[in-house]
């Protein structure tokens, strides 16, 4: 990126676009781009936090400063973030995460996510008219949307495996952020006040000062929250699951109209598994295996992996009319097959091969938007916070935990100071769906954590893309940027977005602000339903985080300007 003349610089600006092509090598076109970013990337040696939340990620800095690992600051940044961003993330919620162990030079998963109560059936559903035309929640802040939360069991399971500090070490932050209060970040206090109506009506009326949501800069004290993470801090994930923390949110669900129960809390557990990847040019990319769907991210750089969208400059009509068109695949295939795995075989194996992906190429037409995509036959075989740290050691944790919907179900169980997500309004109610609603059944999950390795099994780095059905599309935007484009974490973040908000073949298409207006035009003529959306709408295009870690050891992150946050390391 260095070297570029003054003609260069101006010969970008006046064509519109963020950038343009410069011949590295003689003997292949390879491409190099400017970008212009909103803030400089952040270098360090010996550890770097990047998250939403400028707290969060000190309070994740100061485990790393006090000895602690990736695994160890992950845990307490997604403490603090469930202080600082309660209308995203907290114990009432799930959460995933890869860990890249750099002893063994190996990426685990952990599947935090809680499955539906043993009472909640399709036909409970129908009974109360809840059903809507498209087989989706008819409401879904409904209480029968809530399952089990699964956040807290995954933290522990994390630390269990890989922490080095005890619990109360790593809660102590987020139990002085609640307990003493913080001033709200301008986006966050935004977003609380979107949702403050809501939670008023579900009677979350103590995640608000007085009915109404905290102002910019108006200090927020959350002192039932505080005297939860103390208790959970000495008591661990029994107190949640089967103690007086399970008693009072399945009181409280029952109460709404719910049906979770305390058995439904007491038979929760995270689960270990194979992680899923695939190899994009000459870097590995890492996600949780299905029921997330972060396969749909991968099935999409297959796709875009043998086609010449690198080639083209990042914002043209050429190169995001690839990508859009890979993802219009992938989502067919993700929301036809993906579901809990322990229900219904996902066949992962056929949707990430190369073969596959390079038969579902031949649908794209370099020149036309194809709306009417559908599942293929692979061969046998909203609101959300996202985090990510690299230690000293070259240990990394990419991690997202959510409430789903903002502040979830709006539901806050008296004296907790969380509100309870709304996780289960992702089920279909299509009673021929793979992820049909049916008892103890984890489902459908947009939360996704990403990692990428090189050839020689060394780590690149985490990242991460929040933001519901965004996810998958930003993953696939951000690992494109960083490996075609070899752009800086920062750099990759900045670049403007693309978002199918149906997630679905036939969706419209989103363009977020700053690409240019050639590009624009020239994706409507080429059939894609595209408009530009700006100003604070332009959150929907996700809030992202990423770490690299150079082969010296050196880190450079990035943290997304759609959020209030930032990175931070030494």
């Amino acid at each position: 990126m260095v070297g570029l003349s003054a003609s260069v610089i101006d010969r970008r600006r006046l064509s519109g676009y963020d950038c343009l092509p410069v011949r590295k090598t003689d003997r292949e076109e390879q491409v190099a781009f400017l970008f212009q970013s909103h803030r400089s990337a952040v270098f360090a040696r010996h550890g770097v936090v990047a998250t939403s939340q400028p707290l969060a990620t000190m309070a994740g800095v100061r485990i790393l400063l006090a000895g602690g690992n990736a695994a160890d600051a992950a845990v307490a940044a997604a403490a603090a973030l469930s202080v600082t961003e309660p209308m995203s993330t907290g114990l009432g919620g799930d959460c995933f995460a890869l860990y890249y162990d750099a002893d063994s030079g190996k990426v685990y998963a952990v599947n935090g996510s809680g499955r539906a109560p043993a009472g909640l059936t399709r036909e409970i559903v129908e009974r109360r008219g809840l059903v809507s035309e498209k087989f989706q929640f008819a409401d879904p802040y409904h209480p029968l949307t809530i399952t089990v939360p699964g956040a807290f069991a995954g933290w522990c399971d994390l630390i269990d495996r890989f922490g080095s500090m005890p619990l109360p070490a790593l809660l102590a932050p987020a139990v002085e952020l609640a307990g003493e209060g913080f001033p709200v970040a301008p986006l966050t206090a935004l977003s609380w006040e979107k949702s403050a109506e809501r939670l008023r009506r579900a009677g979350g009326v103590s995640l608000t000062i007085e009915g109404r949501a905290p102002r910019q800069g108006e200090l927020f004290r959350n002192p039932d929250f505080a005297r939860t993470l103390a208790v959970l801090a000495e008591g661990g994930r029994d107190v949640f699951y089967k103690g007086a923390v399970a008693e009072a949110i399945a009181a409280c669900v029952q109460e709404a109209g719910g049906v979770l129960t305390v058995d439904d809390l007491a038979a929760h557990c995270s689960t270990w598994e194979e992680p899923i990847s695939t190899t994009y040019r000459n870097l590995r990319v890492w996600e949780c295996a299905p029921n997330g769907q972060g396969i749909a991210a991968l099935i999409a750089l297959n796709i875009v992996e043998g086609t010449n969208a690198a080639r083209y400059p990042p914002l043209s009509a050429s190169r995001l009319h690839l990508l859009i068109e890979a993802m219009r695949l992938a989502w067919a295939d993700c929301r036809r097959y993906v579901a809990d795995p322990a229900v219904f075989p996902v066949p992962v194996e056929g949707l990430l091969s190369k073969e596959y992906a390079a038969e579902r190429r031949k649908l794209i037409s370099p020149e036309r938007a194809t709306l009417t995509a559908e599942a293929g036959v692979p061969p046998s075989s909203s609101d959300t916070v996202y985090l990510c740290v690299v230690d000293g050691r070259g240990n990394a944790c990419s991690f997202v935990n959510s409430i789903y919907m903002s502040f979830g179900t709006g539901i806050v169980p008296p004296g907790l100071g969380f509100a309870l997500h709304n996780r289960g309004a992702n089920f279909s109610l299509d009673a021929t769906h793979p992820n049909c609603v049916a008892p103890r059944k984890r489902p459908y999950h947009t939360i996704i954590a990403g990692m990428l390795t090189r050839e020689d099994g060394s780590l690149f780095g985490p990242f991460g893309v929040m933001g519901g059905f965004m996810q998958p599309q930003g993953h696939l935007q951000v690992a494109v940027g960083l490996v075609d484009d070899g752009c800086d974490p920062q750099e990759a973040l900045d670049r403007p977005r693309f978002f199918l908000p149906e997630a679905c073949p036939s969706s419209r298409v989103l363009l977020e602000e700053g690409i240019p207006k050639e590009t624009v035009s020239e994706l409507a003529r080429m059939g894609h339903p595209a408009s530009v959306v700006a100003g604070y709408d332009r959150l929907v295009f996700g809030r992202g985080q990423v770490i690299v870690r150079e082969k010296d050891g050196t880190l450079r992150a990035g943290s997304d300007a759609h959020a209030d946050g930032c990175a931070a390391g030494w």
